[in-house]
């Protein structure tokens, strides 16, 4: 029985041998990692050896809540709010549109799969994964706006696009659908993922208040997506769009009710958890080339392309369609009725803008891991009508997307000139830095004048010190300002001369004490405790 264990561990560490290895090299050379990741799982699932296999419902309760609360967790809820015209559409509208395109596509063009196993299918590719997309647009510049859509894109859909699976699943199998029943089913799970996110976001931000601990902190944020992922499959509504939402409300939150220590600690958990979560999945996607190969022998080459091209050719074409006429017929009802779009906010997208969002519709673990739930045999029995090619056709978009639109992602946004503008950035930065100095200004004023909110008098060189180093931060903010306004619109000139000189020399002398701190530690001097 240890042999099984050790092998088991012996595949874990290898696993975790090419994560770190492949997470180095697309470091080293801007490659987005998961689609090395994935091409490192297709080779190793045409070599001899054992493979594992993917358990859709694993995938879905242990693995997804947690890389969907990380992302939340990072993601701006004020930012996706100002965008929200075009995150909903892209994160509802466009996954229904995929779902029901690819249904009849298939339903008219590949003999054997019905109207309702085809809006299955197309429910589970019609989710993007924004991991591979973000990771190479932080990288290539992308303005904070894209950034935005694409995370609360990728946030959203995933709630829209199991909904809608499930929905379409029951239809399959039980031979019947009906447009109100599905529809009522969609809006009760979507409302009650919503209710049920919020009642969990509103219990976890009264545990932070009441706790300080970092450890104690830690152990309430790692448990929070399941938690809120178990009270929606519970009350049958989307657990998906739960974890999304709570996830969105305790970031927004976080900074005010958790102490540094504890947003530190956080922060490098949730970075290792989505670090090896990501790796293990993306490893595992390539790995399941070998079973969805086995099943295409019952299928003429004919519904074989038939099928591929249906679903890949969606996927790809349906996106940038989707974005140019919603962008467009909107713009040109306000211009029929003399208006103008707004300056600021959710304003309409650009023609670049519209380029770069069209390529980062990148398919992933999410897509597989809902096509694997499809059952076996429908409620009478009979196989599930063409299970064996609809896990091939997602398998195929997931693969094309992947590799082929992760690898290119970041050439194609240098190529087309879209990027952040980095002097606003840094102005609105500066700006709020010189706000934050006057307010710690005006409360030492108030300490001062003898106000009692320590509860006991501070010495005057210790206020003295404190004005001295806030006066010198105002100066210095003051300055800055003063050379990003008379810089270019994309110059961003550098800080107040020798700061950096002194930010280094600083560092430096850091270092310098920790080495000797250090040598009183080896020479028996220091106890580690005290270290």
């Amino acid at each position: 029985m240890g042999v099984p264990v050790l092998d088991l561990l012996a595949f874990i560490l290898a696993a975790v041998a090419v994560i770190v290895a492949l997470q180095y090299l697309a470091d080293r050379t801007g490659l987005p990692a998961a689609a090395l990741f994935t091409v490192a799982g297709l080779v190793y699932a045409v070599l001899p050896g054992p493979n594992l296999t993917l358990d859709p419902h694993v995938i879905l309760t242990f693995v997804i809540p947690p890389l969907i609360y990380s992302a939340a967790l990072n993601s701006s809820l004020l930012a996706i709010r100002a965008n929200l015209r075009t995150v909903i559409s892209l994160s509802i509208g466009l996954v229904l549109a995929t779902a029901l395109v690819i249904g009849y596509g298939m339903e008219l063009f590949v003999p054997g799969v019905g109207l309702a196993a085809g809006i299955a299918l197309g429910a589970a590719l019609s989710p993007t994964d924004p991991v591979a997309a973000l990771a190479v647009g932080g990288r290539a510049g992308l303005p904070a706006k894209l950034i935005t859509i694409i995370e609360g894109e990728g946030l959203l859909n995933d709630a829209t696009a199991l909904t809608t699976l499930t929905v379409a699943v029951t239809a399959a199998t039980s031979g019947g659908f009906s447009l109100g029943d599905a529809v009522a089913h969609f809006v009760l799970a979507a409302a009650g993922g919503l209710l049920s996110g919020v009642a969990v976001a509103v219990v976890v931000r009264l545990l932070l208040k009441a706790v300080r601990d970092p450890l104690l902190v830690n152990g309430i944020s790692l448990a929070t997506p399941f938690v809120a992922y178990l009270l929606g499959e519970e009350l049958h509504v989307s657990g998906v769009l739960a974890v999304a939402v709570a996830g969105l409300m305790v970031g927004h939150s976080t900074p005010r009710f958790t102490s540094g220590a504890s947003r530190l600690q956080a922060t490098a958990v949730w970075h290792l958890a989505d670090f090896l979560l990501q790796g293990f999945v993306f490893l595992l996607i390539g790995q399941q080339i070998v079973p969805v190969v086995r099943g295409l022998k019952a299928y003429p080459t004919a519904t074989l392309w038939s099928a591929a091209a249906i679903s890949v050719g969606v996927v790809l074409l349906l996106r940038p369609l989707w974005l140019a006429l919603t962008q467009a017929l909107p713009r040109a009802v306000q211009r029929r009725r003399g208006r103008q779009a707004p300056a600021d906010g959710d304003s309409f997208l650009s023609g670049r803008e519209i380029a770069i969002l069209s390529w980062a519709g990148t398919r992933g673990v999410i897509s597989l891991a809902a096509v694997f739930t499809i059952p076996l045999t429908t409620s009478d029995g009979h196989p599930f009508p063409g299970r064996d090619l609809l896990l091939f056709c997602a398998f195929l978009a997931v693969v094309v997307t992947l590799i082929g639109q992760g690898l290119t992602f970041g050439p194609v946004a240098r190529v087309i000139g879209v990027r952040a503008d980095l002097a606003d950035a840094a102005v609105v930065r500066t700006q709020a830095r010189a706000a934050s100095v006057q307010a710690g200004l005006a409360c030492l004023d108030q300490i001062a004048a003898g106000d009692d909110m320590l509860g006991e008098a501070v010495p005057a060189p210790a206020l003295d010190a404190l004005r001295t180093s806030l006066e010198q931060k105002a100066r210095r903010y003051r300055q800055l300002l003063g050379r990003l306004e008379e810089a270019g619109e994309d110059a961003v000139p550098a800080d107040t001369p020798g700061y950096q000189v002194a930010v280094r020399a600083r560092r430096a002398v850091i270092d310098a004490q920790r080495e000797e701190l250090l040598r009183w530690r080896d020479a028996g001097h220091l106890p580690d405790a005290s270290l």
